[in-house]
């Protein structure tokens, strides 16, 4: 079957070290990465600055930051182009069809994705963590740390969610990052194109190292979490 063959082909790819294959995945997993060290801080203090703090708009700014959940990369991807391009106004960084491209489109992409899921992380920790911090004297920086820290694993779910929207999305990274070989070419982008030529097995092989991706963070994750009886247990 033609099916099997190709999955047979995918494998022998992977397993072969195919220079091609790994190339793709490398500029995907350092653009993706880069992008998630450069949103998640700003995201995450932002997340926790409109949880905890009452100022007006925040009722908007907070449906603003859950409703750009669904907001298409393809519409960031073009917003981005039409800035990056040469009669635009960020045309001299020259970002365009490059991995700063990329990993600009990325930060746009996975900073509402990390706003919303830590806005909702502190919103569900105890308000009287930071309550009674204050009354200790520590500082907004100390109470920030300490909230977080109580919503951590809030937050981490906020970064693996991040990093699979990045990971995953493939609108703005075509009309940004122009799909070049070795250079932009990153495992969503080649997955498109090698299934539109016809070549399964590559595609395959990506489609496998993208699941394995997915599998291997979210492991991390309940990891990281534990038995959570246990933990009640002990509480």
């Amino acid at each position: 079957m033609p099916l099997l063959s190709a999955i047979h082909d995918a494998f022998g790819l992977l397993l072969s070290g195919d220079a091609a294959l790994w190339r793709i995945i490398w500029v995907s997993l350092k653009t993706t990465f880069v992008a998630l060290l450069i949103a998640a801080p700003l995201a995450v203090a932002a997340g926790y600055a409109i949880a905890v703090h009452k100022f007006p708009g925040r009722r908007l700014v907070t449906w603003l930051a859950q409703a750009s959940l669904s907001l298409p990369t393809v519409l960031i991807g073009l917003l981005l182009y039409l800035l990056l391009s040469r009669q635009g106004p960020l045309g001299g960084l020259h970002w365009l069809f490059s991995q700063s491209g990329i990993i600009a489109g990325q930060v746009l992409i996975a900073i509402p994705v990390l706003v919303a899921f830590s806005l909702a992380a502190v919103q569900a920790a105890d308000p009287r963590l930071a309550e009674t911090a204050v009354t200790l004297g520590a500082s907004r920086w100390r109470v920030m740390f300490t909230v977080l820290h109580e919503a951590r694993f809030g937050v981490m779910a906020a970064l693996i969610n991040g990093f699979g929207r990045v990971v995953s999305e493939i609108g703005c990274a075509i009309m940004v990052g122009g799909n070049i070989a070795g250079e932009t070419r990153t495992i969503t982008t080649a997955i498109a194109l090698e299934t539109s030529k016809g070549e399964f097995a590559q595609g395959i092989a990506l489609g496998i190292v993208l699941v394995v991706i997915a599998l291997a963070i979210n492991a991390a994750l309940l990891f990281v979490q534990g038995d959570p009886r246990v933990a009640r247990g002990a509480a």
